[in-house]
């Protein structure tokens, strides 16, 4: 899949594509329908199938100082994208040049000027344009104008719910990775390179993993049972903290995970951890045998949890 970005020229070969248009932040369920109706409109018809995705959210660019939301990665969308059967990712660059462009602009310099459009696959309620004065209706006008069928999706329902990504994000605030999951149609992940701490995990017996939560949503802070993911393609069970250690000074954001039966040296790669099930809220402990007995029972409650995933 190739990627491509709206401060360049999009190749000729990938012109006249089915695009999908939307954030696809996460893409759960929901945005699966919208990906996949662009997919089988190209592939029936010898296009090539386009998501058009925005960067940075366009409410990071309106609300900067707005709470970390993110649920994936540029790259982890890619990939996720790819193996969706997609042939590009065009990103569009959110800035104040395209948040100032009125509707009939935005279709008509970037869908249509600068990629090309056969069609277009988005969400009933995507709004587009200056003000987001841009709706379905008015979509579904420009495409007959410019020559571009448009296709809309209805909300995915799951347990009687519309899926989106605020329900994931609700989900993982309250500490509840497994109905994160069935709406993502997998673990929440995140990515990250492993960094040198100041090892005290090491010498309590538990050796860590050290990753920076970046941009990534902030889920429940506490104990999480995890998976991680490594670029050789070993995946390794674990227990990890997620918050800010209240036990030790200064306080700092991390995700730490501990990954049973593991000795190796990770720092400096990229890996990734999924939040498989949550066990306990952070605490602080008046000593550090009070907290390696606590991290003991832990890690023993995160395998038996990975064990015994129905439990």
């Amino acid at each position: 899949m190739e990627r491509l970005s709206s401060n360049a020229a999009v190749p000729e070969h990938l012109r006249g594509g089915y695009v999908a248009l939307g954030n696809f932040d996460g893409f759960h369920l929901g945005h699966q329908a919208v990906v996949g109706a662009a997919v089988r409109r190209a592939k029936a018809a010898g296009h090539p199938a386009i998501v058009a995705t925005f960067d940075p959210h366009p409410m990071r660019y309106f609300r900067p100082d707005s709470a970390y939301f993110r649920l994936t990665s540029l790259d982890q969308r890619a990939a996720l994208l790819a193996d969706a059967g997609v042939d590009a990712m065009y990103v569009f660059t959110f800035d104040a040049a395209l948040a100032a462009l009125s509707a009939e602009d935005f279709v008509g310099e970037c869908l249509v000027g600068d990629l090309g459009v056969a069609g277009v696959a988005t969400g009933e309620d995507f709004t587009f344009g200056t003000n987001r004065s841009g709706d379905i209706p008015l979509m579904r006008a420009l495409g007959e104008q410019h020559g571009f069928v448009v296709d809309t999706i209805a909300p995915v329902q799951l347990d009687g719910e519309t899926v989106s990504s605020t329900r994931i994000r609700d989900a993982l605030r309250a500490g509840d990775p497994r109905a994160a999951a069935r709406l993502l149609t997998r673990p929440y992940t995140i990515e990250g390179v492993v960094q040198h701490g100041d090892k005290v995990g090491r010498t309590l017996g538990y050796p860590t993993a050290n990753i920076d939560m970046a941009n990534y949503l902030r889920p429940k802070f506490g104990i999480y049972a995890v998976r991680g993911l490594l670029p050789d393609g070993r995946a390794l069970d674990g227990a990890a903290n997620v918050g800010v250690r209240p036990t030790f000074d200064p306080p700092r954001e991390l995700l730490e995970p501990y990954f049973f039966d593991f000795d190796g040296d990770l720092y400096g790669q990229t890996i990734a951890v999924e939040l498989i099930d949550f066990i306990r809220p952070e605490a602080k402990f008046d000593s550090l045998d009070a907290l390696k007995a606590q991290m003991a029972d832990d890690v023993e409650t995160a395998g038996g949890l990975l064990n015994n995933p129905s439990s």
